[in-house]
């Protein structure tokens, strides 16, 4: 199934297979990507793997597929390498902008993990970088290349006026769905202190930043941790959103209380609101999800969690039907489950189209920008100025 994704040459195999390089070898490297590019053999290779952790480098070099890659602690060092044609980058979001434009910088596209980048200023240095690169930037939003998506996406389209919509992502620790995984991931801290050090200070920095220049929100430990939630586990729920409905006009009233695990937004769209519930909690179940309510019809995608194979995305679809007797009296519900095959999959092969093709990026850095405003409106909702 994965070839009829990307150009193929006579006998069914695409025309080129793309050569690696990771950087960044944490737990979604351990857990998904090294075995799905293993996987999809006949598109990458992994060739390059690059940690500051020693042991993190033994460690991934075993479960990479087709050759024991080369591995380094210099990003620069892979970027640069003629045996990499293509940069994922899985790292710590701090070193998302720089390392994005230092393979920009040789030519070469780049699919980062979310979020690109935690403000304005850093995103636009992408943006810049890519108008003078051979290179592309694609981000990693994978729930928004799940078919069920797809198929809601034109479902929502043909609608009559949306009355209302719910964006929920209330899960359970990711440490329960890891654990059953079958992927044995591991953790390992021997880094350098002075990696260490410098991968704070940079997220600090570039935080802060974010809330004085482009936000005007103060500084605080609950501005700085909200801020943090929204650019990692906030992203995969706004950026669907954003696809499926559209940007909203503004943010109503937020609830993101310090220390709460779980927080609330109201946006306003031209003609309905829409609810943003997310968190975590020690309930390990996953109930992520958008519905999507006209008078009609009711239109609902669900998402498992990405940790597992094989967990399908579906979309259900309730609606009046005329029942032969009395019109409008009726009424159906249909779960559609297109595949098995999962988002990540899915996501990985439209970048390879995207490189191999020439393809438009969907997910690239001018659409990722405006998750930075989805952000501003949150947090100064949230946060107001006193």
């Amino acid at each position: 199934m994965a070839t009829s994704h990307a150009s193929s040459t006579s006998s069914g195999q695409p025309k080129k297979i793309l050569r690696v390089g990771i950087i960044g070898l944490g737990e979604i490297a351990q857990v998904n990507h090294i075995s799905l590019l293993n996987n999809l053999s006949s598109h990458f290779l992994t060739t390059y793997l690059c940690d500051p952790s020693p042991l993190a480098l033994a460690h991934c070099s075993k479960k990479v597929a087709g050759g024991v890659p080369k591995t380094t602690s210099n990003p620069e060092e892979l970027v640069a390498s003629p045996l990499v044609d293509v940069i994922l980058l899985c790292n710590a979001n701090a070193f998302h902008a720089p390392h994005c434009i230092l393979a920009l910088s040789h030519n070469k596209s780049v699919l980062c993990e979310k979020p690109l980048a935690l403000n304005y200023r850093d995103i636009d240095a992408i943006i810049a970088a890519e108008e003078k690169s051979q290179g592309r930037v694609f981000v990693g939003y994978q729930r928004r290349y799940a078919e069920a998506f797809l198929d809601a996406v034109k479902e929502v389209g043909g609608m009559e006026k949306l009355q209302y919509a719910r964006v929920r992502d209330i899960i359970g620790p990711n440490p329960t769905f890891v654990a059953q995984s079958g992927t044995f991931p591991r953790k390992f801290t021997d880094f350098k202190k002075e990696d260490t050090e410098e991968m704070i200070a940079k997220d600090e920095e570039a935080m802060k930043y974010a809330l004085e220049h482009d936000y005007g929100v103060k500084v605080t430990a609950a501005s700085m941790d909200m801020a943090r939630l929204l650019a990692s586990l906030g992203s995969h729920d706004l950026s669907a959103m954003r696809e499926l409905l559209g940007m909203p006009t503004s943010v109503l009233g937020a609830s993101l209380q310090h220390n709460s695990p779980i927080w609330s937004v109201l946006f306003q769209y031209p003609s309905f609101p829409c609810t943003y519930e997310s968190g975590i909690n020690n309930v390990p179940i996953f109930d992520a999800h958008i519905e999507v309510y006209s008078n009609e019809k009711i239109v609902r995608v669900d998402y498992d969690t990405p940790y597992v194979k094989g967990l399908p995305v579906t979309m259900t679809v309730r609606e009046r039907i005329d029942n032969g007797e009395r019109e409008g009296d009726g009424y159906q519900e249909r779960t559609i489950r297109k595949t098995y095959e999962d988002p990540y999959m899915l996501e990985f092969l439209e970048f390879y189209c995207v490189v191999a093709e020439g393809k438009e990026p969907k997910t690239g850095a001018r659409d990722a920008r405006q998750e930075v405003d989805l952000w501003k409106m949150i947090l100064r909702a949230g946060f107001p100025a006193a």
